[in-house]
């Protein structure tokens, strides 16, 4: 069994899924030699990378998000593909949110830019009884985020496409279930994948539904975000629109162009799309897991190129 891995630090996933199929043979993108791969394992690789691959049982996506991977116009389409499922990233993702629901709740940002001025004040603190969130997209990641929130003492709503239910979380679903979630919420999580049916789903349209001064957390997909609606509804400068504020981990373009206004905006807080780095040790056995299935004929759960996830 060959498997081709194409990734950063791609060495280093070499040694770990070498540890885990000793029987294999492990091999990076930068090794010499064109010899056909029996699976792939890989995130965001070139079209070149499929090229000659005649013998593909399975290609394995090292990430949540496959929408880079279905958009590469080398893909085959006669080969399944499988994606990891939280592998580790749920409990790092959990932590960011939670960040930037704190954040938010505690005034953080009003305190931050009270200090540009040197202004000393308290502002009245707001129970997390007092601060409903609302999680979009309750796959293996936005549900253990929505439990996370919701063990902390945050009133939870989530929304999904069809329905779901969750322990001590308000579930949502369907087109109907939106703006009934969207009306209740002070900050709103964006967990969808990118598909034909979520890209631009936050527009003008949608951030009007939120209370005036709900906050924005993305650290989802880029794809979601109409940023010029965005940029409306935080209105101009210091001064609060409709929205509050924003804190942005996931881009269209990426890395985020340095002329894009989102950078200057001051209630606008970006992270370079951190927030769930793939741990190699949890992803590595899952990926050895789910090749030996694929090799054995064994049932996987692969993706729907049509749904995109």
């Amino acid at each position: 069994m060959r498997v081709l891995v194409h990734i950063d630090e791609a060495d280093t996933w070499r040694e770990a899924l070498a540890r885990r199929l000793p029987d294999a043979e492990i091999v990076t993108s930068d090794d010499p030699g064109d010899a056909p791969a029996d699976y792939l394992a890989v995130w965001k690789p070139p079209a070149s990378l499929f090229e000659g691959q005649t013998r593909l049982k399975g290609i394995i996506n090292l990430g949540a998000g496959v929408d880079a991977l279905l958009a590469n116009p080398g893909l085959p389409r006669d080969v399944p593909v499988v994606k990891l499922r939280d592998a580790g990233m749920a409990p790092l993702m959990a932590d960011y949110v939670r960040f930037g629901v704190v954040y938010f709740q505690r005034d953080f940002d009003r305190y931050f830019a009270q200090q540009g001025h040197a202004t000393w004040h308290e502002q009245p603190l707001t129970d997390k009884a007092d601060w409903p969130v609302g999680v979009l997209g309750l796959g293996a990641i936005g549900a253990h985020v929505a439990r996370v929130l919701a063990d902390d003492g945050f009133p939870v709503h989530g929304w999904s496409r069809s329905a779901r239910s969750l322990d001590g979380v308000t579930c949502h679903h369907g087109e109907a279930g939106l703006p009934e979630l969207l009306g209740r919420v002070r900050t709103l999580v964006t967990l969808l994948p990118d598909t034909d049916s979520t890209r631009g789903l936050i527009d003008a349209k949608t951030l009007s539904r939120l209370p005036e001064g709900a906050t924005l957390i993305n650290p989802g997909r880029g794809s979601l975000i109409d940023t010029a609606a965005l940029l409306d509804a935080l209105g101009p400068g210091e001064q609060e629109g409709h929205l509050r504020g924003a804190l942005l981990d996931a881009f269209t373009e990426e890395p985020l162009p340095r002329d894009n206004p989102l950078w200057a905006h001051p209630r606008v807080r970006i992270t370079p799309h951190m927030a769930a780095p793939t741990p190699v040790r949890d992803a590595a056995d899952q990926v050895a897991e789910l090749i030996r299935a694929l090799d054995n004929g064994e049932d996987v759960e692969t993706i729907d190129p049509r749904a995109g996830y």
